[in-house]
Order: structure tokens, then sequence, then C-alpha cells
């Protein structure tokens, strides 16, 4: 099958989505996810995607990352830092406990349970905050709360991953260097964010005005190119550009992407003499339809074909897929709800929907389910489709259990 003939077949489930969505009340994303489980398992689509839409499914979820920086507040997201910090932590270490002893307790695999801890421990963030959109929640509290916890836990996580990924193939040893190693390319790339956020961009003012180079790299003045004929194009490159920053400093694009669209400011874009345009929100406007309506999508729906059904398999490892979900969903619910209350101060109805929207797993899951069942051979077939399957179900938990709480919750 043609390359260009998958990515018709995935828009066109895009459309049945939506329908089904808009029928249901319930957010697309979890028809995308279903579209896509369908269509692999039917045959429709490969369970190998090609190399096109797997990058393509990537660049989507670079733009959706992108857009959800783009309209959050900077500083609502810097002070939700000092609030957010035990939401990771303990959002983050129960789930990993929970995954890692009941691995342990089913398949009596150190190696195997550590990883699977791993796979189950950072929260699909792109997920959530797709369906808060969907429900028009992404601008309160909670979804900021989440955001910044998920961003720390990702870090966490990756951490983690870099650090014990090679204890558990026998490849290294835990020691102080790689841990600092890790550290210090977390601060490094905050650091270089913080920098272009700070300084570069409005670099008309203050002492980089002053450099000969740096002093013209004005970012108005580029969004400003053509009469803003190009200002889309100028964001979304720095939207790719900042991913790729974040990839090399051996993070996911999407963290680095979400950085980008945080520290690009509404007064960027005070540009031109015509006073009835506002491309603040001309740009926005077409980066969200860009983000969540073509590309963005295409990720969600390869994230479904990910399930490849097998009866004899599915009923083996049914049992244990549903009681690691069942045990993730009460310790991943609890313990955010709990960190929100009692160390970020958000009331209860807020602290339960961080709960909910801590429940996703995808990208970083993922990451490590392949290493250690495609690369390494760690984990067993078995571990592997339960995994998948837990964290299918945590995936479809987050739009249904964000829905049933708005009502409430808002």
């Amino acid at each position: 099958m043609h390359d260009i003939s998958i990515l018709a077949i995935v828009w066109i489930s895009v459309f049945i989505a939506s329908y089904l969505a808009h029928k249901t009340r319930l957010t697309p994303v979890l028809w995308y996810l279903f579209c896509g489980a369908v269509l692999v398992n039917f045959g429709l689509l490969p369970e190998e995607m090609p190399i096109f839409i797997v990058d393509f499914a990537e660049l989507g979820i670079i733009i959706i990352m992108f857009a959800l920086g783009f309209e959050e507040d900077t500083n609502n997201f810097l002070s939700s830092i000092k609030r957010s910090w035990g939401i990771a932590f303990f959002g983050a270490i129960v789930p990993f406990f929970i995954a890692y002893f009941s691995a342990l307790y089913f398949w009596n695999d150190s190696n195997m349970a550590l990883l699977c801890g791993l796979a189950m421990t950072a929260t699909a963030v792109s997920l959530t905050m797709v369906s808060l959109k969907s429900e028009g929640l992404n601008n309160r509290p909670a979804a900021t709360g989440i955001m910044t916890s998920a961003v720390l836990d990702d870090i966490a996580s990756l951490a983690l991953v870099a650090i014990m990924v090679p204890v558990a193939t026998g490849e290294a040893s835990v020691s102080v260097d790689g841990i600092l190693l890790i550290l210090g390319k977390a601060v490094a790339f905050f650091a270089v964010v913080t920098f272009l956020g700070a300084w570069l961009f409005p670099s008309s003012t203050g002492l980089i005005s002053k450099i000969p180079v740096l002093g013209t790299l004005n970012l108005r003045n580029i969004l400003a190119m053509a009469k803003g004929e190009y200002t889309v194009l100028s964001l979304l490159l720095i939207a790719v550009l900042v991913g790729l920053l974040a990839h090399e400093f051996g993070f996911h694009p999407a963290v680095g992407a979400y950085m980008a669209g945080l520290i690009i400011q509404r007064e960027y874009f005070d540009f031109h003499e015509d006073k009835n345009i506002d491309f603040y929100q001309q740009a926005r406007e077409i980066i969200d339809n860009v983000a969540f309506s073509w590309i963005g999508p295409v990720f969600f729906v390869t994230l479904g074909c990910k399930l490849i059904f097998d009866l004899d398999l599915f009923l083996n490892v049914l049992p244990e897929a549903l009681l690691l979900f069942v045990f993730l969903f009460i310790g991943q619910v609890t313990s955010a709800s709990l960190a929100a209350r009692y160390t970020g101060n958000f009331d209860w109805s807020e602290s339960l929907m961080i709960g909910f929207g801590m429940l996703g797993r995808a990208e970083l899951a993922f990451v490590v389910l392949n290493i250690a069942y495609v690369q390494h051979h760690i984990i067993s077939t078995d571990a592997f489709y339960t995994l998948m399957l837990t964290a299918f179900m945590m995936n479809i938990s987050v739009p249904l259990t964000i829905r049933w709480w708005k009502s409430r919750f808002a």
C-alpha cells in the first residue's frame, strides 16, 4: 500500500471519528484511538507503519504540544511549578511501584518488572490536554497543573530510562557521573529555552540589542515579514527547531515544542499598522486547525494501531491487564489527587480532575516498550501485550473520566 493511500485512510477515519464524537458527545481523541485499532485489526492499515506516516504522526504531536503551549500563559506555567512538584513526584512513584510489584508477581523477573514500572510511570500529557481542550477546560488551573506535572514527570522518567535501561540490559551499572550528566542535560535544556524566551526573542531591548548579530534577531521582525504572510511558518519552524533541540538533549521533541509555544508572547505580534487584524489570534486559529483537525489526529490514529488483536493472546493476558489497569487507575487517581490537594492547594474538584488527567500512557511508555521488547527482548510477549492493553485502557479512561467529571468540575 502506498504511503499516501495510508494517509488518506487515516484522514477518512478522522472524519468518521469526528462524526462519532459529535453524536456521542465524547472527545474525538477516544474515537481516533478506536478507529486506529479497528482499521489495523481489519487489515485496512498495516501493523508496521511506513516511516513517512511515523514521521508525519511525530510532527502532529509536536504541533499539538506547540499549540497547547502557545495558548498557555507563561506566568501561570511558572507559578504552577511550585504547586505541581508533589503531583509529579507522588503521581509517578505510586504507579511505578504498582507496575513493578505487579509485574514481579506475574512473571517473577526483576529486570522485566523494572522496565514495566518505567513504562507505566510517565503521563501522556498530549492525550490529556487534547481531551481537556475538547471539553473547554484547557485554560483552567487544573490543566496547567497537569501540564506542569507531566513535564516534570517526563523529565524524571527520561532520566530513569537513561539510568535503568542500561542496568536492566546488563550494559552498565548505576553511577553518580551518569545521574549528574542526565540532570545536567535537563538544566542545560531549560537554560537554553529560558535564554530564548527572556533575551533572544525580544532582543530589541536590553544588553542583547547591542550585540551585532543577535541584536537583529527580534522575533517580532521575523513574524512581520511580508506583512505577516510567513507568521505561521515562522512559528511552526520555531516549534520544530526547539523540538529537535529537546531531542538532542534526550527529551521527547513534544516537550521542546510545548516550551517553545510557552515562551512566545502576544506582544511579538503587534507589528503592523492595520489594527483591524489580530495577527496573534489569526496565527492561533491556523495552528489550532493544523494541530487538532488534520495533522495532530494522525498521531492518535497511529497510536490506536499499536493494539493488534489476537484472540488467544488477548484471553491469556486479559486477567493480568485488567488487574494492572484497576490497580494503576486507583493508585494514579488517588496519589495525584491527594498530592494536588495537599501539596498544590488545589480544591477537591480540580484535584480529582488532575488525578483523572494523569491517567494517560503513550509516548514514553511505547519508547520503553520498544527498547525492552523489540531492541533487547527483556520483556516477554505476554508482558508486552499486557502493558499495551493496560496502556490502551488507561488512555480510553482519560476522555471518559474527564467527560464524566466535567459537570461537577465546572
